[in-house]
């Protein structure tokens, strides 16, 4: 992989801090495309140490999440280095995570992009200033994940357009309108991204394709210039309605939301719901959130 890295001449001594926000992927009909970056966040710190590797981890996953080197966040850290021609340290990994797990907001993601920032972070190069830029960053990130939906929001902020060329993951940052509200309904229930994708077929129907392609170019209109379009713009006919029978309350509540005249649709993979909305509406089984529009990962 070519990349902007200067010659590495080792690592940093001092401690790296980034910190990386929440993000919703597809929003609607952009599936495995269109993302938004979301004001949660989790702030991770990593120093390079001669000892053991040691995770200490506090708020959301702090008593699930391995404390140890099959950390995401340190298996990310590491795959950064190897694919930028550098060795693979033990660290000193001090998590702090607001982002909910497993609930459709893009935590895994974050821990990507977190360590292949950190990563790039703790490099030390005979170059001046940043080592790798986001185009090399989200190409390590989007191999890590699979598909760059939520890692190009979680790396560039606002929201983003990714796609897949040959050499790998490219997005682009587009502008938000002012007047875009985002709320997230969050149940307690965790969700997971392989039961929900294992739910969707292996073929839609020409008609259902074409209807997400009109929906998912509005949505770039909707979001960036006229949100009173968002309500069509977020229509969906190839993947909500599928995953009806793994996350029926997420889909029931997305059905609800819209028939009331809201934007709403299932973030990520789920169970979490995104709506576009000026009122917080209470829901019996969701917290609901009022959130804004976030800024990529930003070293601290």
């Amino acid at each position: 992989m070519t990349s902007s890295v200067s010659r590495v001449t080792g690592f940093v001594t001092h401690p790296v801090t980034v910190r990386v926000p929440a993000t919703s992927a597809n929003l609607g009909a952009g599936f495995d495309s269109l993302g938004l970056a979301l004001s949660l966040h989790d702030e991770v710190t990593a120093q390079v140490t001669f000892e053991d590797t040691e995770v200490i981890i506090e708020g959301q996953g702090a008593d699930t999440l391995p404390t140890d080197e099959s950390h995401l966040v340190v298996t990310s850290l590491h795959h950064a280095c190897r694919a930028l021609g550098a060795p693979t340290p033990r660290v000193k990994l001090h998590c702090r995570n607001g982002i909910p797990q497993a609930r459709g907001l893009g935590s895994s993601s974050a821990a990507i992009v977190a360590g292949v920032s950190l990563a790039a972070g703790l490099l030390a190069s005979d170059g001046d200033g940043n080592t790798v830029d986001d185009a090399v960053l989200l190409r390590i990130a989007a191999e890590l994940e699979g598909h760059p939906d939520n890692v190009a929001p979680c790396l560039l902020g606002g929201f983003t357009i990714a796609w897949t060329d040959p050499d790998g993951a490219r997005a682009v940052r587009l502008p938000v309108a002012d007047d875009v509200s985002p709320v997230i309904y969050l149940p307690s229930g965790r969700g997971l991204t392989t039961h929900a994708r294992a739910a969707l077929p292996g073929r839609v129907p020409h008609v259902d394709a074409a209807f997400n392609i009109s929906r998912a170019a509005l949505t770039v209109h909707a979001l960036t210039s006229d949100p009173s379009l968002l309500l069509a713009a977020t229509a969906d006919r190839i993947h909500q309605r599928y995953r009806a029978d793994v996350m029926p309350s997420t889909i029931e509540l997305v059905e609800v939301l819209r028939q009331d005249g809201v934007p709403a649709v299932v973030s990520g993979a789920g169970p979490s719901v995104l709506a576009f909305d000026q009122v917080i509406r209470p829901v019996d089984g969701f917290e609901a959130i009022r959130l804004s529009v976030a800024d990529g990962v930003t070293r601290l």
